[in-house]
């Protein structure tokens, strides 16, 4: 059974959406603000965070940041604050969804078990591997190889990676990368995207694998002679 680490300086938020993750089967742990929840994350080390943007003693996009240093446990925001700007700020540090308060328990748990399962092949002990130019996905392990060096990737940046390499020729619009990264079908912004694909791409470049090559007014592709 999966662990969720729910953050929330809220009391009354923290006990709602704990009842809804335990109803649905999931453990969960709770941390107050972010410098507790830096320290449980180290001690649990959780499935996946659902973090809170205001708190004291550290806010949740600081948190994310920390987090993101050294690991790709999956994150959902869920925070009062709404404007797309903030929203852009979360999938820019590395969050995996962002949902607003107020809030469903129900939709929050269905995202959480969407995000989980990006994570996740498609296929139970698939051995499919993809490989194109000097990277390799390999979707049973969920790794991915730039030449020898191992890359951490989120699990929305993993599946975006997988659907591009399945069909590296194929141009895929933001629809359709959104309709692969994104189980629930829902709206995601076209800037909420671009963040992902932005994150995807500075990854793999810094790694020495510049191949996610833009086809402007259509989406994105892999290609050889990206410049």
């Amino acid at each position: 059974m999966a662990t969720i680490l729910v953050v929330d300086d809220e009391s009354n938020i923290r006990d709602v959406v704990c009842f809804a993750l335990r109803k649905a089967d999931f453990t969960t742990v709770e941390a107050v603000d972010g410098a507790q929840a830096i320290e449980l994350f180290q001690q649990v080390h959780p499935d996946l965070v659902i973090l809170d943007v205001v708190m004291p003693e550290r806010d949740g996009f600081d948190v994310c940041r920390e987090l993101r240093r050294d690991n790709d446990t999956p994150i959902v925001f869920l925070t009062s604050r709404d404007e797309e700007v903030d929203r852009i700020i979360g999938f820019e540090l590395g969050g995996d969804d962002y949902v607003t308060k107020p809030f469903s328990p129900r939709e929050l748990v269905a995202r959480v078990k969407a995000v989980l399962r990006r994570g996740v092949s498609e296929v139970d002990l698939s051995t499919d591997v993809f490989r194109f130019a000097n990277i390799t996905v390999d979707t049973s392990r969920h790794t991915v190889l730039v030449e020898s060096r191992e890359i951490t990737l989120t699990a929305t940046e993993f599946a975006m990676l997988r659907t591009l390499i399945e069909h590296p020729g194929n141009v895929y619009s933001r629809e359709q990368l959104m309709q692969h990264a994104y189980e629930l079908q829902r709206v995601v912004s076209d800037r909420t995207i671009d963040s992902h694909i932005r994150r995807l791409r500075k990854k793999l470049r810094d790694a020495g694998a510049d191949v996610i090559k833009t086809v402007h007014g259509v989406g994105f592709r892999l290609a050889h002679d990206v410049g």
